[in-house]
This record gives C-alpha cells, sequence and structure tokens, in this order.
C-alpha cells in the first residue's frame, strides 16, 4: 500500500492544496496527517475544512491542543524556560486569533483526534509517545531516537513537530519525519511530506506559491504576520524578539 504523510500545515493552505495535487497524481492509496493544521497560519478555518473535504485522518498536535488548554503555558514555560516569548506569542497572540477564526465546531473536531494511529506496521506519532511538545531533531543519536520510539514496536515510525524532514535507518527500526507542508525550518521553502511504500520513507518537497499565501497572510490581518512571512520565504525558523 502506497500512503503519504502529512504534517505541520500551520493554516497554509496554498501548501496544502499544492501537497494534495501532487499526492493526487502519485496514486496513493491513504494520507494520514500528524497534527499542528491551524495556529500560524492566514487561513486555519479553510486548511481545516479542506482536510475534512480529502477525509483525510490524523493526530493532534500540540499547537492544535494548546487552542483548548490555555493552562499548557504555565507548564511548558516551567520545562522551556528560554523559550519564554515563543510560548507567550503562541498562547496569548496566536492563540484568540485562531480561535476566533475556526468557531466552536472546528475546534471540537480537533479535540476528538488521537494522539497516536498504528497503521500495518507504521506508527505516526506529533512528536514524541505521550508528549506533544518534545521530539528529537534531525541530529539527534541512534541511541536517543531508539530511546524514544523503539517501545513503540513497529518497524516505521513516523512524526512531525519539528518542522524538518529527515529519514533514518536504525536495526529494525525506521524513524522518519515529515518536515512541515506549511512552515518548512531546514531551509528549503518548498512543502514536504513523506511518502510511504510498506516500510520505506521517501520525502518530498513541493513548490507552491509562497508569494500568494505572504499576500493572504497579510490580508488576513494575522498577528505577527511580517515574521511568519519571513519564515515562509526562507524555510527557516525566526526568533520571537524578547518583549
Amino acid at each position: 500500500m502506497r500512503r503519504a504523510v502529512v504534517a505541520d500545515i500551520h493554516g497554509n493552505l496554498s501548501a496544502l492544496e499544492a501537497v494534495a495535487s501532487d499526492i493526487a497524481r502519485r496514486g496513493v492509496d491513504m494520507v494520514v496527517h500528524a497534527g499542528d493544521l491551524a495556529l500560524i497560519g492566514a487561513r486555519p478555518a479553510e486548511v481545516l475544512d479542506r482536510i475534512s473535504d480529502l477525509c483525510w485522518s490524523g493526530i493532534v498536535g500540540n499547537t492544535d491542543e494548546l487552542l483548548w488548554r490555555p493552562d499548557q503555558l504555565t507548564h511548558q514555560l516551567q520545562q522551556a524556560p528560554k523559550l519564554k516569548p515563543l510560548l507567550r506569542l503562541l498562547f496569548e497572540t496566536y492563540a484568540p486569533a485562531t480561535i476566533e477564526r475556526l468557531g466552536e465546531q472546528r475546534i471540537a473536531n480537533l479535540q476528538s483526534l488521537p494522539m497516536q494511529l498504528r497503521l500495518d506496521g507504521v506508527v505516526l506519532v506529533h512528536a514524541t509517545p505521550g508528549n506533544l511538545w518534545r521530539a528529537p531533531m534531525p541530529t539527534a543519536t541512534e541511541e536517543e531516537l531508539e530511546d524514544s520510539y523503539r517501545a513503540l514496536g513497529a518497524p516505521l515510525v513516523i512524526y512531525g513537530h519539528i518542522h524538518r524532514p529527515f529519514v533514518s535507518r536504525l536495526d529494525g527500526l525506521t524513524v522518519a519525519n515529515a518536515g512541515s507542508v506549511g512552515l518548512p525550518w531546514n531551509g528549503d521553502p518548498r512543502a514536504s511530506y513523506l511518502l510511504v511504500d510498506d516500510d520505506r520513507a521517501e520525502i518530498v518537497r513541493v513548490d507552491y506559491d509562497i508569494e500568494g499565501e505572504i499576500a493572504a497572510l497579510r490580508a488576513s490581518g494575522y498577528p505577527d504576520h511580517r515574521r511568519i512571512s519571513e519564515m515562509l520565504r526562507r524555510g527557516r525558523f525566526v526568533p520571537v524578539p524578547e518583549r
């Protein structure tokens, strides 16, 4: 069976449509998503509605959950105090703007998503099992990847969250990251997803209309649009200024 895994769309409808078109032409049998669908983008409602139209199943991400878990801010600040500017931006600025655009029913639909999916030898998580906020980077050692994912008992584990795609083949275990459809951070601004044949995973990059999405972002009135636009153009994370 040929499957596609998409992750971290972040309200970027232009990137989503380009990836959906690319997937359709490849004869994929099933598409699943690894969460982080709405926050940090111009058209979160349109993205969720499109995923529903496409009948893509998936799991919840950390920026999905924070929409109904504002209490997580205190905990995350304790866990990662150096990320205070980013965390406060996510919870106190992006979340209200995204909630206003989504409405209650779409948020309820996000709340119904599981934290993990098992699909015939493949396990999909957003970050690590039981934790939506912490995940290994592409530079992680084999030991780190083993410690994080071996206990899931699957030959292939796929996750998102870090916005940087990679495939690492260990002894009896492949760990892959789907990268990000809507907000890549590895220096390549093209949308990213994974194509999976049995237990083999391949990174796919897709061009999309970045400037068109930036224009939509600016017109939407979404907060922090200048910094988000810079990330879209550069394909890299841009630090949040102290405030």
